[in-house]
């Protein structure tokens, strides 16, 4: 799947080293996968969830949390967040 953007990551791992690791982690099963729903996508990753059309993942034993809208379609994945578990529960990133 091709990953929009990565920057995203980097950024928040500059911010909070201890999520890098699993985040890259994250980054590259993603990027050398093909999936084509989100039952698939929950075999590799088996705490994704759905929330408001967005899928949002458990990074770095629930330390942080992606959200992403994933185009299976089009293969491709655009990264809206990656916020602490902390900014996530403050549902912010839902009001745009």
């Amino acid at each position: 799947m091709h990953i929009i953007t990565r920057k995203r990551i980097v950024d928040f791992s500059k911010k909070f080293p201890d999520c890098a690791n699993s985040l890259d982690s994250w980054y590259r099963i993603l990027k050398h996968t093909t999936v084509t729903n989100f039952t698939e996508l929950r075999a590799i990753f088996p705490s994704a969830d759905q929330v408001e059309g967005l899928t949002v993942f458990n990074i770095g034993g629930n330390k942080a949390r992606l959200i992403a809208a994933i185009h299976y379609n089009a293969q491709r994945v655009f990264i809206r967040h990656v916020l602490t578990h902390r900014e996530y529960d403050k549902n912010k990133w839902k009001e745009g």
